[in-house]
């Protein structure tokens, strides 16, 4: 226990101090805060952070309002758990409520069609007008079907699950997996990089495997992964197949997703190389930031991700727009997670009441991450990493030396990474 007692204590303190770090005396009333205008685009890791702390860190002074379409979060981390039948869906799901009664946050139900940055105003589907002063786009993936023959059709994409959003389509994969017959086939395609969470399709593997293997022993799992090799975790990964799930899991590299055909109840799913026949396929796309993003004018990078500038998350071609989370282009081995995201949430919250204030903001931001991978049930790893900004590079880079990776799966942290969830959900939802 004492270790157990220890390395949370640990844990504690470092986000404290981080924390810490970003507010300094952002507290302090003023009345710059009361007529400013804040506006945040999308109610997840980052965005429910983003609104809840502006909040707080303005003594409730400051206007915000989060536009989000859902009535609760569903969490993409643990959601593989849900999946995979050891956990239920309820165990993953939020309200807002206590973002809108507790914090005081204008939440509106609604999702951004359009925005105009000249006059800093956003529209949405629903016609309404909403101006600002900030807006931050904390608005996740969206993915890119375009190299993916037939899955372009909606029609098809309703049939094959990505469940790479959690919500919907986590029950439904979930419910496909546990009707699949001992003996059936499941396969799973891995887009090229970047893209949401890197461990989160080989954590999918795993805990779908551990599942055959105690309910369904004669099934098995390809993999259909479009890059080299294992994207994170890959030596601990390989080596806990190879240990825990001997001839269910067939791993292949190289291997992009390019069609699938739908004959009945059977899939063929097809690659440069090859034409695979299973079962079930859970095909994960290509993804990009959101298409708001993406069509609103902002610079971005690859044509896919938007570029900002590290200091405080501002877009580098619009000014007080910023954007945060998994839209963004990442800086060099910076993960898309949910620890990350709720770090930058912090940056800009930080950043933007200091602009507000006429405060100089924080030129020494330092985030975090901790990313917790179930190989089994019962087996968990880690991999945690520390970013400081550099002025020279005008970059969020890792520092040497700091966070790390579990030698090996382990017990021991499965009730650290259950600590994880429930602490970050809490920072976020309660």
């Amino acid at each position: 226990m004492k270790k157990i007692n220890s390395r949370r204590n640990f844990i504690k303190t470092i986000a404290i101090a981080t924390t810490a770090s970003m507010v300094s005396c952002k507290t302090m009333t003023t009345s710059k805060y009361n007529k400013a205008k804040v506006v945040v685009v999308g109610g997840g890791f980052s965005g429910a952070t983003l609104v809840k702390y502006l909040r707080m860190w303005s003594n409730f002074a400051l206007n915000v309002t989060l536009i989000e379409p859902n009535d609760n979060f569903v969490s993409c981390p643990f959601s593989n758990l849900v999946i995979a039948g050891f956990r239920n869906i309820k165990d993953i799901t939020h309200s807002y409520s206590a973002i809108k009664n507790k914090y005081g946050v204008n939440i509106v139900k609604d999702k951004v069609s359009d925005v105009d940055f000249a006059q800093k105003k956003v529209k949405t589907l629903s016609g309404q007008i909403i101006s600002y002063d900030k807006l931050v786009f904390s608005t996740g993936i969206d993915f890119d079907y375009n190299n993916l023959g037939s899955l372009s059709s909606s029609e098809m994409q309703n049939q094959i699950m990505h469940s790479w959003k959690a919500g919907n389509q986590t029950t439904r994969l979930a419910n496909q997996i546990q009707s699949m017959k001992d003996g059936e086939v499941f396969g799973i395609s891995i887009p090229k990089s970047p893209y949401r969470c890197p461990p989160g399709p080989y954590e999918r593997i795993s805990l779908i495997a551990d599942y055959f293997k105690k309910q369904k022993p004669k099934s098995k799992v390809i993999v259909l992964d479009a890059n080299e090799k294992i994207q994170s975790k890959g030596a601990i990964f390989s080596k806990a197949w190879k240990q825990l799930y001997p001839g269910i899991i067939e791993y292949n590299t190289n291997a992009e997703l390019i069609d699938v055909i739908v004959q009945g109840k059977k899939v063929t799913a097809i690659t440069d190389f090859d034409q695979i026949k299973l079962d079930v396929l859970n095909a994960i796309p290509n993804q990009t930031a959101a298409q708001i993003v993406l069509k609103s004018g902002l610079k971005l990078i690859n044509k896919k991700w938007a570029e900002v500038k590290w200091l405080d998350l501002e877009s580098t071609n619009i000014p007080d727009v910023h954007i945060s989370g998994d839209s963004l282009f990442p800086a060099p081995g910076m993960p898309k997670s949910g620890t990350m995201a709720n770090q930058h949430a912090k940056v800009i919250a930080a950043a933007l009441l200091d602009k507000i204030a006429g405060r100089e903001i924080n030129q020494n931001p330092v985030v975090m991450n901790t990313c917790y991978s179930f190989v089994a049930n019962d087996s968990v790893v880690h991999v945690a990493s520390v970013h400081q900004y550099n002025a020279e590079k005008k970059q969020l880079l890792k520092v040497n030396g700091a966070g790390g990776l579990s030698k090996a799966r382990n017990q021991l942290e499965v009730s650290h990474a259950n600590a994880w969830a429930e602490n970050i959900w809490s920072d976020i939802f309660s």
